[in-house]
This record gives C-alpha cells, structure tokens and sequence, in this order.
C-alpha cells in the first residue's frame, strides 16, 4: 500500500493575513481615541460653562471687586444695597449678575459672588 500525501496549501505570506486583535489591543484601539475624543469635549464645554472671573479693572466700570458669601434668605438686593448703598441697586445687581453668569435672580446661602464695590469699600 501506498500513502497519498494530501496536497498542502502554498504557504500564505505572513503580510497577507488579516489583522487579529487581543482583547487588550481592541480596547486600545478603540478605548484610547474615545477617551481622547472625551477629554476634549469636556475641555471644550468647560471653556463655554466655566464661571466668570471677576475684573478688578474698568470692564463693567465697576472699579474694584470683592467675593461675598450670600447669606441664609439673602437676596441679591440686600447684597447690592449693603455693598454700594450710594449706587442705584439695579444697576448693581445687572453687574453681579454679568460677572457671575447669573441666568436668573436668585441666589443660594452659601453661594460665593463677586460683587462690585464702591470707592467707600464698604461690605455686607
């Protein structure tokens, strides 16, 4: 008897064969670009959100600035007539409110605000 040797396959080039991932490589692959991609959304968001600082030079024309802490039941009224009792009110509230990006009117205890003083430099 005889053995037939089966034909083997003309041997494939290492180059040709298709790419297999580890586990490890394809959360790499797909892992780190993600991560990246977050990264630089949330500092892209965080540049339009951040709070803004407060201007010790003539910006608003308000002069110099102070941080105040809002007390409990405090309103940003009682804050701007304590702090700028010569200055009309409203007109000090509409800067508080530009310089903390305040979407509204109202406040929380414990809030921290910059608020603009007069050349008094009376606080609250």
């Amino acid at each position: 008897m005889s053995a037939q040797l089966a034909p083997q396959s003309p041997a494939v080039p290492r180059h040709a064969q298709p790419l297999q991932l580890t586990r490890r490589g394809r959360l790499l692959l797909i892992g780190l670009p993600l991560i990246l991609s977050a990264a630089a959304l949330l500092t892209l968001i965080g540049f339009f959100t951040a709070p803004a600082m407060a201007s010790t030079g003539d910006r608003l024309g308000a002069g110099e600035t102070i941080t105040v802490t809002v007390g409990a039941g405090q309103t940003l009224w009682e804050v701007a007539s304590a702090v700028a009792p010569e200055r009309n009110p409203h007109e000090v509230i509409a800067e508080m409110s530009q310089l903390n990006n305040l979407p509204g009117s109202v406040v929380q205890a414990g809030q921290q605000l910059h608020v603009p003083v007069s050349g008094s430099g009376q606080r609250p």
